[in-house]
């Protein structure tokens, strides 16, 4: 009989009290005050910041705000662009026990009004230009923001590291954006991505292709860089990515981060040699084998990917010392309990697919939403994704469950159309979902983006090759591209929902 789906990789390492999230990422500065802890990089001349320099800004916006009557436990909205402002106002409002709430820029006004009023922030600090909340809440700006750089330094708010830290949103493609809330423990169980993913250390130069207001770049391209001793870069607002591997090159990087998104455009165009690079990082989306195969190719380097959510940043991946074999996302990392479970929350016998889960006991997992709806009671905490854990330990990912497609009784994985249609040396990209035919009558429908396309009959013997018939797209769609949300995860349910509209007309 084959063992459950459960993996108990141990107990992580007990966080430390009194605690506080800024100082622990902050805490090289002493040790190593001149050492550059971030570099803003780009065609110009590079921004750069030392540890000292950090430490010294982070601690003076901490004092600026208390200075303005904030009080420990006061949600600020955070409305900043690609710019050193976020993580130094993100970590200020922590070193001074506010409740920062990161948002996405590209929010419309009555987007972030509806955020605005279920936080109830007492302060918003925004960017020029950036759409503002209809909210009596003040708002200070950038100018403000970075006199408070020079400000004599607050001390830091020690305290429970299992009170609230920081309130995150999820990325709503799966229904409307819900507001998460973390503890400040969350980023002292961040140490276990360090080996399970990473495989960081104090040497190392980290690129993250992303902006500094996403969850992904603060957490993997920012906090746990610093935590560790790293150097940290960004690429400056506006770098075009095809610049990207120049800046690998010319600022030594160990370590690149990015989406999948990244790495195929990455790869339209022959890349330099990259002699430093020792591995790159993808997250956000399921990687295609292919992509990493094309990665590997290219510069002899390897990818690991990793798999979280907003709820619990990553928790299963593969790392150096533990690569995903072929077509799986990785192991749970050390620390981690995760498990794979049926509709009635029991664990599955390894090799049947369920709904992966993580157990209540992880300290990276979210206090819960913000709107007071309790975690549920049971030991595990479900993510909503489908998956199938081998005997070994090794997670496929399926799919988000509500993306998994119906073909005569089968359940069909997204993911596994996408991999085999990018194989193809003709698509760069594609998408798999679900569509209405005619009433009561669902197909698979493959979309796809190509310069020259296949012909139908080609793109049906190509994956009639690779996949079972049941699986096979009996659609055929190409389009200029395809939908993703700010964040960069590819949007299944616009692309079904676009089709079902266009066939059924107003």
């Amino acid at each position: 009989m084959p063992a459950l789906s459960i993996d108990d990789r141990g107990p992580p390492p007990p966080c430390p009290a009194p605690f506080n999230l800024a100082v622990h990422v902050l805490a090289r500065a002493e040790a190593a005050p001149d050492k550059i802890a971030l570099a803003v990089v780009g065609p110009a001349a590079a921004e750069r910041w030392s540890y000292a320099r950090l430490d010294a800004a982070v601690r003076g916006v901490a004092a600026g705000l208390i200075a303005r009557g904030l009080v420990p436990g006061d949600r600020v909205l955070l409305r900043l662009g690609n710019t050193v402002d976020f993580p130094l106002a993100f970590l200020g409002c922590i070193a001074a026990g506010l409740i920062p709430a990161p948002t996405l820029t590209q929010l419309t006004a009555p987007e972030i009004t509806a955020m605005a009023k279920s936080l109830d922030p007492v302060l918003v600090i925004a960017g020029e230009g950036i759409a503002l909340p209809d909210h009596p809440a003040p708002v200070l700006s950038t100018s403000d923001l970075r006199r408070f750089h020079d400000h004599p330094p607050a001390d830091v708010t020690l305290g429970d590291p299992n009170r609230p830290a920081y309130i995150l949103h999820t990325s709503g493609t799966s229904g409307g954006a819900r507001a998460v809330l973390h503890a400040h423990h969350a980023v002292w169980a961040r140490q276990m991505m360090i080996a399970g993913w990473y495989g960081l250390s104090e040497t190392d130069r980290v690129l993250h292709a992303g902006a500094f207001n996403w969850s992904y770049t603060l957490g993997t391209g920012l906090l746990d860089p610093w935590a560790i001793g790293a150097t940290a870069l960004i690429p400056a607002e506006g770098t075009p990515p095809e610049m990207l591997p120049l800046l690998i090159k010319r600022h030594d990087v160990t370590i690149f981060a990015a989406t999948p998104g990244h790495y195929r455009r990455l790869l339209r165009a022959p890349l330099p040699a990259l002699p430093k690079l020792r591995h790159g990082l993808s997250a956000g989306e399921a990687l295609p084998p292919a992509l990493r195969a094309a990665w590997r190719k290219a510069t002899r380097t390897d990818l690991h990917e990793a798999f979280g959510q907003s709820e619990c940043s990553t928790f299963v991946s593969g790392s150096p010392d533990r690569p995903a074999p072929e077509g799986t996302m990785g192991y749970a990392q050390p620390g981690r309990r995760i498990a794979v479970l049926d509709e009635a929350g029991t664990p599955v016998p390894r090799g049947t697919p369920g709904i992966l889960a993580i157990h209540r006991s992880d300290p990276g997992l979210m206090l819960g939403w913000f709107d007071g709806t309790p975690l549920p009671k049971d030991d595990w905490f479900p993510t909503g994704d489908s998956a199938v854990m081998a005997e070994d330990g090794a997670l496929s990912y399926l799919g988000r469950a509500d993306d998994l497609m119906n073909a005569g009784g089968h359940r069909v994985s997204p993911v596994e159309v996408e991999s085999a249609l990018t194989a193809h040396p003709a698509i760069a990209e594609a998408a798999a979902a679900e569509v209405t035919v005619k009433p009561g009558t669902t197909v698979i429908a493959a979309f796809y983006v190509a310069d020259t396309p296949p012909d139908t009959a080609e793109l049906e013997a190509w994956c009639a090759a690779r996949l079972a018939r049941y699986k096979t797209p009996r659609l055929f769609l190409r389009v200029d591209s395809l939908p993703r949300g700010a964040n960069g995860k590819l949007l299944r349910r616009a692309l079904r929902d676009g089709y079902d509209a266009q066939r059924t007309g107003p």
